[in-house]
């Protein structure tokens, strides 16, 4: 099947619902990245004392704090949230998770100390799990069977267009402080009206709905069991590779010796075009996934995204002595370690009975990343004894092994009908 009779056999409404969660995603995505780019001139001012302004090792140790606050938010979030999106509906939760990872954003601008910092952040990653799981499964269970894979490649590639949102945004405002970008983040909000006007319900949810929900040890249950562990691990891999190692890039290029000396606003110019051809490469990730993954199946790809991040996360952050050295390997390494991520809308959604969907895929998702919640506070750790983030995060590569030896007890879901 060529491209266009696939894309010409897919309903205006099915292209809809994905847009709509795509948008959603976009701006999850920006709001997530927003504190990545903003980490190092953001606690430099809240972190500086009358003594003088904090070292690396300091913005190193409270970044990762914050960091892991995040994620444990985000894991509350997707787990509570995708339970409620199997009892309440996929649009309405949709809707709530929106407005909360929007408000919360903004109301990081306000902050004036790093623990309110982090509390916004936490709040704001409440909303930002909750999104994924529902928006996961409404795409999954609009789109025709045999073209999920392509569909949920193209919701995953928000993500790599947020990561791209933010760092035009940081060039834009770039001479305005890091309290701008924060307010930005309040756009998504305007992203709830668009579900609450055009999406409903998916027919599988309706149907399901008509019973009583089973409860979430419903997924630990017979077979179920199996994917819960599986699908989780996996996640805890993806998770813990990504905050732990790639998201620290902006912290990597300002700690550059030719960065040294240089004014903020060029600093952070710098900062954002190394944001944008990581995710140039993501993009590709993204994208090629589904593709290869109805070829090859779900678990070659798998394996073949951890290889990649775990050869790439120590040649991008070790072997380059310049700025330019590693702008030409930020794309390689974002295709493998962001591209394993359009694996998971694809593959954990067909793990699961409609039910129990967006609870099982919620589940997996975020009780990984609450999981790998400690890997930013253990860079930041690795940081200050090791001396450097390359270091630290090359050492955080090793997580990749652990995600080859979990698939080799993966089910493979190729091929397969999206359980009822």
């Amino acid at each position: 099947m060529n491209a266009r009779s696939w894309r010409a056999s897919v309903t205006p409404y099915q292209w809809l619902v994905l847009f709509v969660a795509w948008l959603g995603w976009v701006f999850d995505a920006m709001d997530a990245t927003i504190y990545a780019i903003v980490l190092h001139p953001a606690l430099h001012d809240l972190l500086h004392t009358s003594s003088g302004p904090p070292t690396t090792e300091q913005i190193g140790w409270y970044g990762g704090i914050i960091f892991s606050i995040f994620l444990i938010g985000w894991a509350i979030g997707g787990i509570t949230f995708g339970i409620l999106a199997d009892r309440f509906g996929r649009a309405k939760v949709l809707i709530a998770t929106i407005i909360i990872y929007a408000v919360f954003t903004g109301a990081a601008a306000l902050t004036e100390t790093w623990w309110q910092l982090a509390l916004s952040r936490f709040l704001t990653a409440l909303g930002i799990g909750g999104e994924w799981a529902a928006g996961a499964a409404i795409v999954a269970e609009t789109w025709p069977e045999d073209k999920r894979a392509k569909a949920a490649g193209i919701l995953q590639s928000a993500w790599a267009v947020g990561f791209f949102l933010a760092a035009t945004f940081n060039l834009m405002l770039k001479g305005y402080g890091w309290r701008v970008l924060f307010l930005i983040g309040v756009l998504p909000a305007f992203v709830a009206l668009l579900v609450r006007w055009w999406v409903k319900e998916p027919e599988r949810w309706a149907r399901a709905h008509e019973q009583q929900a089973p409860p979430l040890s419903a997924i630990f249950e017979g077979d179920l069991r199996r994917s819960t562990l599986v699908g989780s691990a996996l996640a805890f891999v993806a998770v813990f590779g990504l905050w732990g190692s790639t998201n620290w890039a902006p912290t990597l290029v300002r700690e550059m010796p030719e960065m040294k000396g240089l004014e903020s606003a060029l600093t952070s110019t710098y900062v954002s075009y190394a944001i944008m051809a990581l995710n140039a490469g993501a993009i590709f990730g993204y994208l090629g996934f589904g593709p290869l993954a109805d070829r090859f199946g779900r678990r070659p790809v798998f394996a073949f995204m951890c290889l990649g991040s775990f050869i790439m996360l120590p040649v991008t952050y070790l072997v380059p002595s310049s700025y330019s050295g590693v702008l030409m390997l930020l794309p390689i390494l974002g295709f493998f370690n962001n591209g394993i991520f359009s694996g998971f809308p694809i593959y954990l959604p067909e793990l699961y009975p409609t039910a129990l969907r967006a609870t099982g895929a919620g589940f997996c998702f975020n009780a990984g990343r609450l999981l790998a919640s400690a890997s930013p506070f253990l860079t930041g750790w690795l940081v200050a004894t090791l001396g450097s983030f390359g270091r630290a995060a090359s050492t955080v590569a090793l997580i990749y092994l652990l995600g080859l030896l979990v698939l080799l007890f993966a089910p493979e879901t190729k091929g397969r009908r999206l359980p009822d």
